[in-house]
């Protein structure tokens, strides 16, 4: 299921003259499932896109959302589960979360959603930031807008460098409470879906472009070969066939993440070739240390010619061989890299104290 803000937003612009209402977590106090800023958005029918809670609250906020649409009214919603006691909304987290509901108008300007959208898809990010009005006023009087960070991360390869640092600083932040001529806003960082590349379009890379897909993530197959990355065994990925040695520089740099798995010593080395000039986060080789180091003489690199994090073996010691066992172990690190829980100082104070 999607949850992606850009996946929302994708099926929202599809009919955004109906009469939606926007949730929003605007604080937290405690523990909660889902963090400030997390978006929610209902059709005047009880559709919902995204979630707020593990399903605790939505049924609630969906008579609240109809409550806001006819009203033209903003909501701001407490749901407290810090009473032990109050079995109200059975919150497993325990915590206090508050809400703000606003129906989406021709006056408001549709909180600045079209203009959101619109940047998200060609790969810009930055802050969404979102008037936060009290309880009962006219939703007219809202106002939402995007604010872009200095450049999109992979605008072009001679900027490419800096603009990753923007995205990085950008992805760090949390949602925000601001005050701007004497009105508060909530300003919520927003960027496009992670992208991954696979490189290799065998058996093996299929559950990982799943599970990538399940992520909600954007996916790029590369595999020139015509027995391999056939698009109905990656339905939901982009293929693309061009040959690693003819690819240009800047259509990699759009990449967050790669996975390099042709099982072809040759083929393994013009990837990490390709990818070198990058400065891609997260670069995986599939195949033990033996083979690593075949690949890395082949192609003259080695690991420290590359700025980002690099993982060879693979992933993590999850255990498991099967195909769906390795991507889960692939993507878990990469998980955990792109969300800055994993970087290449911790992983390498790791391996000295193993070797040690």
């Amino acid at each position: 299921m999607a949850h992606h803000l850009l996946s929302l937003l994708d099926i929202w612009a599809e009919k955004p003259q109906l009469e939606w209402a926007l949730a929003v977590i605007t604080s937290v106090e405690g523990s909660s499932y889902r963090k400030p800023g997390a978006i929610m958005l209902f059709d005047p029918l009880g559709k919902t896109l995204g979630m707020l809670s593990g399903g605790c609250l939505e049924a609630d906020l969906r008579r609240h959302a109809q409550q806001a649409i006819q009203s033209q009214q903003v909501l701001q919603l407490t749901y407290d589960a810090t009473d032990e006691n109050d079995t109200s909304y059975q919150l497993g987290c325990g915590g206090l979360v508050n809400i703000m509901m606003v129906p989406l108008l021709a006056d408001n300007h549709y909180l600045g959603l079209p203009e959101l959208h619109q940047q998200l898809t060609r790969g810009y990010q930055g802050c969404y930031q979102l008037s936060l009005n009290e309880n009962g006023s006219h939703a007219g009087e809202m106002s939402g807008k995007f604010i872009a960070s200095n450049a999109a991360k992979h605008n072009s390869f001679e900027s490419s460098s800096k603009n990753q640092q923007v995205t990085k600083q950008v992805t760090k932040q949390r949602a925000k409470q601001v005050t701007l001529d004497g009105q508060d806003y909530l300003s919520v960082p927003v960027r496009a879906p992670y992208h991954l590349g696979i490189f290799g379009g065998g058996l093996d890379a299929q559950p990982l472009a799943a599970i990538a897909a399940e992520l909600d993530w954007k996916i790029t197959v590369f595999d020139s070969r015509s027995a391999y990355a056939r698009s109905y065994d990656f339905p939901a990925a982009k293929i693309n066939k061009t040959p690693l040695t003819q690819l240009k520089t800047q259509e990699l740099t759009h990449l967050d993440a790669a996975v390099v798995m042709n099982h072809n010593l040759d083929l393994d080395s013009d990837a990490l070739k390709a990818l070198q000039p990058t400065n891609i986060d997260y670069i995986a080789l599939l195949g033990p240390g033996h083979r690593r180091d075949k690949v890395f003489g082949l192609a003259q690199l080695t690991e420290q010619d590359f700025s980002g994090f690099f993982s060879a073996p693979a992933g993590l010691a999850l255990g498991g061989e099967l195909p769906s066992s390795v991507a889960l172990s692939i993507l878990s690190q990469c998980h955990g890299v792109l969300h800055h829980r994993i970087s290449k100082q911790a992983e390498l104070s790791r391996l000295d104290k193993v070797m040690s």
